[in-house]
């Protein structure tokens, strides 16, 4: 990966005490109870400004010094008892009063994919739904967007772990979009977050299989494998990103409140990887004596480059010095074919193009749920 996208973990939540909504009707619900809203207030705070010291956080954490990984433990102590309360109320049914404890519950969630406007200025707006699912959602959101970051983390010291984990965060949105957010939306109203729609986890899925793929380039680069190679797997992130993409055009179509910086960040990616198979490409056929081609391959993309200019600076950088490469690739070899070689330059529709191949799958995502009674007063 050589450009980054952090901006899925920015949901804020307000706290939630389940044991004054929820009339428990013995002292091991309350109980339980309490300790629901325990874990949750731990998952409010991981926006919030912390004065925990860094050796208290990783004494309660139980010796973990990653913060990211502090983080995913504080959801995945949440998510089991979450699941049960969910198990038991749908045991209730339809039941009147339990519509109104679940109203009373306030679940609030801010998003993190809204496009920013002057009417927040006072602080994220929250979107309400009487759902327990809606919290379930979110949280799950939260814990891939935390195992992305933890990805982010490891890149620099152990790329095969960074991969893998991309790959669990894949999971999650897969679970997201295919076994979580359907349940929510016949309930859905217009005003919703993003992270609501299925579209939206499904593309953020694909990103993180892209990603996990990119990863995989890069150690496969270290190794020092082929161009022809490289140029297939860096062309096979492009084809994951272009399903991206498609789908969350989808999601745009439902929402309109989706910042396009998440859009930008991922034609930014589709494109720099691109220029990257086409690189690769031009230097196999070069090592295999077709110059021509070569030097049609990189004009080519040189040219289809200047359709698009990333909207962030660092991007813009990051775009514009793989853009310079490709042209002193192109220039070293018109040198080297007008004084040696004097090959015809192919022309476009002459020209072969990258074979993408996919690699990176998901690692499934597989809920937890305690299985502990709770008796409420119906």
């Amino acid at each position: 990966m050589m450009i980054n996208f952090q901006g899925l973990l920015k949901q804020k939540s307000p706290q939630i005490l389940f044991e004054n909504a929820l009339p428990a009707s013995d002292p091991g619900t309350l109980e339980q109870l309490k300790e629901l809203s325990s874990r949750r207030r731990a998952i409010e705070s991981i926006n919030q400004n912390s004065f925990v010291t860094e050796a208290i956080a990783r004494e309660m954490s139980g010796g973990l010094t990653s913060r990211c990984e502090q983080n995913i433990q504080k959801v995945d102590r949440y998510l089991p008892l979450l699941g049960n309360l969910i198990h038991h109320v749908n045991l209730i049914g339809d039941n009147p009063k339990i519509v109104r404890w679940i109203s009373d519950l306030k679940i609030r969630w801010s998003s993190a994919i809204t496009s920013p406007s002057f009417f927040h200025l006072t602080g994220p707006k929250f979107y309400q739904m009487d759902n327990l699912h809606f919290d379930l959602a979110m949280t799950l959101f939260v814990r891939g967007a935390l195992l992305r970051d933890r990805a982010l983390e490891v890149l620099s010291t152990d790329l095969v772990q960074s991969a893998s984990i991309l790959r669990k965060a894949a999971g999650v949105y897969q679970h997201l979009a295919q076994d979580v957010l359907p349940c929510l939306q016949a309930v859905l109203t217009p005003d919703r977050p993003p992270e609501a729609l299925i579209s939206v986890s499904a593309a953020i899925a694909v990103v993180c299989l892209a990603e996990a793929q990119a990863v995989t380039v890069r150690k496969a680069e270290q190794k020092g494998n082929t161009g022809g190679l490289l140029a297939k797997l860096h062309y096979g992130v492009c084809e994951f990103l272009n399903e991206a993409i498609h789908t969350l055009h989808s999601a745009t179509n439902q929402c309109k409140d989706i910042s396009p910086c998440l859009m930008d960040y991922i034609t930014t990616c589709k494109m720099l990887h691109e220029l990257l198979s086409y690189k690769y490409l031009a230097e196999s056929l070069k090592i295999e004596g077709q110059i021509g081609f070569a030097i049609g391959v990189l004009r080519h993309v040189i040219q289809i480059s200047e359709k698009h200019t990333p909207r962030e600076e660092s991007r813009r950088l990051v775009y514009k010095q793989l853009i310079d490469d490709l042209t002193g690739l192109l220039r070293k070899y018109e040198h080297e074919n007008e004084f040696v070689w004097h090959e015809k330059i192919q022309m476009h529709d002459e020209l072969p193009a990258p074979q993408g191949v996919k690699i990176a799958s998901s690692i499934p995502y597989q809920p937890q749920r305690w299985e502990r009674t709770l008796v409420f007063k119906i």
